[in-house]
């Protein structure tokens, strides 16, 4: 008989819990998959040469490393891509189609800080 009361106290007990799941690690510490995936995008963009001081040279120093990416989010992905292709039109570009590359640029930094916010500036 005593068995059973003391179950049946466990059982109250349970159904009275208001435990909270715990969050994970990786999404706690880190943030989303997405947050992680733009600061793997800003690191890249932060090395190289100044871009004020040496834009070509800038340009031309992202794209591979731009292209190595792993990134899963889709559309981040499609947008690093994408400027990792302008950087490359522009630091190979000649006098003449260097300003429609540098407007490439633009447009394609504009699509990563769209969706990273700052990360292309």
């Amino acid at each position: 008989m005593l068995a059973v009361g003391v179950l049946a106290a466990l059982a109250l007990a349970a159904c009275g819990s208001t435990a909270t799941p715990t969050p994970t690690t990786s999404t706690t510490a880190l943030g989303s998959v997405r947050q992680q995936e733009c600061t793997l995008v800003g690191g890249v963009l932060a090395n190289g040469p100044d871009p004020d001081a040496d834009p070509v040279g800038y340009a031309d120093a992202q794209v591979q490393p731009l292209r190595q990416l792993q990134v899963d989010d889709a559309q981040l992905h499609r947008a690093v891509l994408q400027l990792a292709a302008a950087y490359q039109s522009y630091s190979g570009a000649s006098r003449q189609a260097g300003p429609a590359a540098a407007v490439q640029v633009s447009k394609s930094e504009a699509a990563v800080n769209a969706i990273c916010p700052g990360v292309a500036n």
